[in-house]
């Protein structure tokens, strides 16, 4: 007959190692041969009116030990407390990088300019910008000035009278008031 019982770790019933010595039940004057190195407070005496022996659990271990519980305390410490100084070097790496792009924005625009200073310094550039600008010429040149749309031409040249300005609401309004007031009621 085996038995089964619940190891101390919780893992489940395992199987007792038969051995090749039969188990007897001690019944009055026969005993176990091991019995009398058994000390006395551990015999389990069972009384005959009380009924089938009760079952014992055995204590199942906890899930955390005392150990574990204080090693995740100390991660979870330690991870608060890190978690401050690296959001301020988080913060300070973006500001670094935000700075180092506005810097090179501002050599961009230094560089745009100065080549711009460098064009101003030509003699010949600012000629150039004063015709196109200001349709300046040189001393005995002929200024031809050409304009692309002949209508602008036709509208600039006529010596037409100005056409009537539309009247504005507020006189459209006052005067179609007057006119339903003069007509005549029936």
């Amino acid at each position: 007959m085996t038995t089964q019982r619940r190891t101390p770790s919780g893992q489940g019933p395992t199987r007792r190692p038969t051995s090749s010595v039969p188990r007897v039940r001690a019944t009055g004057s026969v005993r176990h041969r091991n019995r009398a190195a058994r000390p006395a407070l551990n015999r389990r005496t069972v009384s005959a009116n009380a009924g089938p022996a009760k079952r014992t659990v055995a204590p199942r271990p906890r899930a955390l030990t005392g150990r574990a519980t204080v090693l995740i305390v100390m991660f979870v410490a330690l991870a608060l407390a890190y978690t401050y100084p690296l959001r301020v070097y988080l913060a300070q790496e973006s500001q670094i990088a935000q700075l180092q792009a506005d810097q090179a924005a501002q050599r961009k625009l230094i560089q745009t300019k100065s080549e711009e200073l460098a064009k101003w310094q030509d003699p010949e550039y600012i000629k150039a910008r004063a015709r196109a600008k200001y349709f300046y010429v040189e001393p005995g040149q002929t200024p031809l000035l050409v304009l692309n749309d002949p209508s602008v031409v036709a509208k600039s040249t006529a010596k037409d009278a100005p056409a009537a300005a539309p009247d504005s609401w507020y006189d459209t309004l006052w005067n179609s008031v007057r006119a339903a007031d003069a007509e005549p009621t029936n």
